[in-house]
């Protein structure tokens, strides 16, 4: 008898041992769930299901609780004890809502979203391939809540809250992307993050200079690349995925994969992405203005304007790029655990469109103007570790060093001088964070940040019939440095059971040096060195009435250090000027002011709305300097006015943010997002402008409707209009890029598209996306864009999971 009882308890616990591994379904299609998020909080662990919706929990046997969450279905606490009642299947039931649970923006630690004061937008797998992006850029404009503006097909300059550039942040896996020469202008360097990496996107508003330090005024957007998976994690550490899309517009051929591999303490991956694209076709219903009638072509080595026959193809938009992604985990025990990453991005020439268009005594009068191969490379490791002490619950270091190359080659319409421009930067980057669990309700998130910038500058021209080079004036000056050193704190504190409370302090000190090259130029000075401090803070409130109703309060103060690009950059801005540096130049600070709103009414309506207001103080602003007492030098040959970037100003942005989410019989729902913002910049002579960045009034409304294996997503997006009264003075002297009203002046006409995407999963490995976007094929610009957006576009996409 004690025989039988004793294989009969071999048998039960070998049993449990191997039913260990959860499987997570869709209640209503009984479908396996993938990237469902797993986690503890006492001990510490966490885990995701893979593509058969599995999941090995031997890391949560002493867990007091057991959370689980999905995007689009409701959240579950659960105990082991009852997962083994369940025989280990667990059914998710669809969430009337898409709220997310988890965030790590706001901290640099997970939080869950409801206790953060800041307004915060997630994006996750689920979203990225029923959209089906074609860059990061896109990526982050499918949020519907970031404008993104495009100077070229390569290219995608978010704007958020009226603050674009180098006022808003990008991080990669914790790292900050901003560099020494992030300009004012419109930049591109979101289009060097794959989207097929990206595992999760956040999306924090308002200034998060306390956790990011200089620069995040307007916002911070940060990109969460896979996690290696772990064998111990799912049962199964072998995972492939592969995918090919093609769309119409722009002739788009995309090839993607990603591998993981993994053991019970080694896991790596490895994605490779490569994408060419076509010159682009805008639509045929539209102004006349955006049509592409003449370009410039060099016959017998004579520049030639000729007519374009087919107006609608936008030539010289073409491009290539190729990224790569290395990643590498270690967990040697449950205290450990270590990450490396490595990222490569490398584009091709990138026409820059907007100059090609751009006019001359009503003649085009670039003959060339393309940046060169856009590089990034980082090489990133991140160590944790879980322990609890007196100092600290966990703490980790994040250090990584990257690489960026960019250039710029431009050619005067009949000038046989070729202009080629590049700067290099190497970044060394660490960040040390620790979190402290004070007592239940009380936790602290400190920590301590260095940012090496070094610059390298040159710039040679080229005569195009003789093949001579010569040195000419750089951009920059050449091995300049930009350095950064701070501290932060973080408290969060539930006080009541309905009242959250978040507050943060950061101490930031930069430091600047150039030198400068008079050879080219007779500066006044021979060298820029600036040493400067900045103190930021928040508060934030989070106010229950009842468990269906959220009040958010969130003040916040943000900075922006000059740096190398504002205080010592000597570039053709804009026709017929030139910047020269500024070495008086100091930071510029931001003070917001934020106010949500969260109800839920039953399972069938969700409003959140978000009102805000940011006061900018000592704003950088380019406006006309005189350079050893001229108001106006020789650059490049051409007599142009001197203007500089100057603390000249103060800036007022205000707006709203909101959203209406409905669930609707028959497995339909509705989703609408509006975004209105209205900026102006006051200036210390009393002139007032409209605001440069602050985009239109944006929305868009969705139809969803999901059933078993079958979604689709018919979508309505719209802009108003900005007349030529509210652009701004920088916007109006663009008038190549912009649409002509009644009066012959530039404006932004107002657009909306439609569009549908069907998203069809065959089986647990073979899914397939079709959709057509602008579906009336609408000829439309977006504010301050120099390429017109692609006209009627078909996509199709096929993916693989094993």
């Amino acid at each position: 008898m004690n025989i039988f009882l004793f294989i009969w308890c071999l048998f039960l616990f070998a049993g449990s041992a191997f039913s260990q591994i959860l499987t997570v379904r869709d209640q209503s299609t009984d479908t396996p769930l993938e990237y469902v998020y797993i986690y503890s909080k006492s001990p510490s662990a966490s885990a995701i299901t893979n593509s058969k919706g599995h999941v090995n929990l031997s890391n949560f046997l002493k867990a007091d609780s057991i959370h689980i969450e999905l995007i689009g279905f409701k959240s579950i606490i659960i105990g082991f004890d009852q997962l083994v009642k369940n025989e280990f299947i667990l059914y998710l039931k669809e969430a009337p809502f898409s709220v997310d649970q988890v965030v790590v923006s706001a901290t640099r630690w997970q939080q869950e979203k409801q206790d953060i004061p800041n307004k915060v937008s997630t994006i996750h797998p689920v979203q990225i391939r029923m959209q089906n992006p074609q860059t990061a850029a896109d990526l982050i404009g499918n949020s519907d809540e970031v404008f993104i503006q495009k100077s070229q097909l390569g290219g995608g300059s978010p704007m958020i809250r009226g603050f674009a550039a180098n006022r808003v942040l990008l991080s990669m896996d914790g790292v900050r992307m901003n560099t020494a020469i992030f300009r004012s202008g419109n930049l591109q360097n979101i289009i060097s993050i794959d989207p097929f990496s990206i595992e999760k996107t956040e999306i924090l508003f308002g200034p998060g200079s306390v956790i990011y330090g200089s620069d995040a005024i307007g916002g911070a957007m940060s990109f969460f690349t896979h996690t290696p998976i772990l064998s111990t994690e799912n049962g199964n550490g072998f995972r492939f995925n592969a995918t090919t899309r093609i769309s119409s517009a722009n002739f788009e051929k995309t090839g993607h994969f990603d591998i993981n591999i993994g053991w019970e303490n080694w896991a790596i991956i490895s994605s490779a992405t490569y994408t060419d694209y076509d010159n682009l076709k805008m639509g045929s219903i539209g102004p006349s203005d955006y049509l592409r009638s003449h370009y410039v072509t060099t016959i017998s080595g004579k520049d030639s304007i000729v007519s374009n026959n087919n107006p609608k193809e936008q030539l010289f938009t073409e491009y290539n790029q190729l990224n790569l992604m290395q990643k590498i985990r270690f967990k040697p025990n449950d205290f450990w655990e270590f990450n490396y990453g490595l990222h490569y991005s490398k584009s091709s020439n990138i026409p820059r469109y907007d100059r090609l268009i751009e006019l001359s005594d009503n003649n085009l009068k670039n003959a060339e103007w393309y940046y060169g191969p856009q590089i990034w490379m980082m090489n990133l490791l991140n160590a944790q570790y879980s322990f609890s002490n007196i100092f600290f619950n966990k703490a980790k270091l994040t250090l990584a060093q990257q690489y960026f190359k960019e250039s710029r080659h431009d050619r005067n319409f009949e000038d046989n001088h070729l202009r080629h421009r590049t700067e290099t930067l190497g970044v060394t980057s660490l960040n040390i964070d620790f979190n402290k669990r004070i007592c239940q309700n009380h936790n602290v998130f400190y920590g301590l940040e260095l940012v090496l910038n070094d610059v390298g500058s040159e710039a040679e021209t080229e005569n195009t019939k003789s093949g001579l080079k010569q040195p000419i004036g750089t951009r920059y000056p050449n091995d300049s440095k930009w350095n950064s050193y701070a501290s932060y704190l973080n408290y969060h504190s539930k006080l009541k059971n309905k009242i959250t409370l978040q507050s943060g302090l950061r101490y930031n000190f930069i430091s600047l040096k150039s030198e400068f090259d008079n050879n080219f130029y007779p500066f006044p000075f021979s060298k820029i060195d600036l040493n400067s401090g900045a103190l930021t803070g928040s508060l934030g409130l989070i106010y229950w009435p009842n468990e269906n109703f959220e009040i958010k309060m969130n003040l916040s103060t943000g900075f922006r250090a000059p740096n190398i690009d504002d205080i010592s950059k000597v570039f053709d801005s804009e026709p017929g000027s030139v910047v020269v540096p500024n070495p008086k130049l100091k930071s510029e600070y931001a003070y917001n002011i934020d106010l949500g709103l969260i109800k839920t009414f039953a399972e069938f309506a969700r409003i959140d709305i978000t009102g805000f207001y940011t006061f900018l103080d000592n704003a950088m602003i380019k406006q006309s300097f005189i350079f050893n007492g001229l108001d106006s030098i020789k650059y490049d040959g051409t007599l142009s006015k001197v203007k500089a970037i100057q603390n000249s100003a103060k800036a007022y942005v205000y707006g709203l943010q909101a959203g209406i989410e409905l669930k609707l019989p028959g497995h339909f729902s509705f989703l609408t997002r509006l975004n209105y913002q209205k900026g102006k910049e006051e200036r210390d002579n009393g002139d007032t402008f409209p605001l440069r960045h602050a985009a239109p009034l944006f929305g868009s409304a969705h139809v969803f409707y999901k059933n078993n294996q079958l979604k689709f997503d018919f979508s309505a997006i719209y802009n108003d209009k900005i007349t030529f009264d509210n652009l701004a003075p920088f916007e109006q002297n663009k008038p190549h890029i912009y649409a002509s009203d009644k009066n012959g002046n530039p404006y932004s006409p107002e657009w909306f598209t439609l569009n549908l995407k069907i998203f069809y999963q065959f089986n647990y490995s073979i899914s397939l996306t079709i959709g057509v976007e602008n579906i009336f094929d609408k000829r439309y610009r977006p504010y301050s864009s120099g390429v017109t957006a692609p006209g009627r576009n078909f996509i199709t996409a096929l993916s693989v999971s094993l």
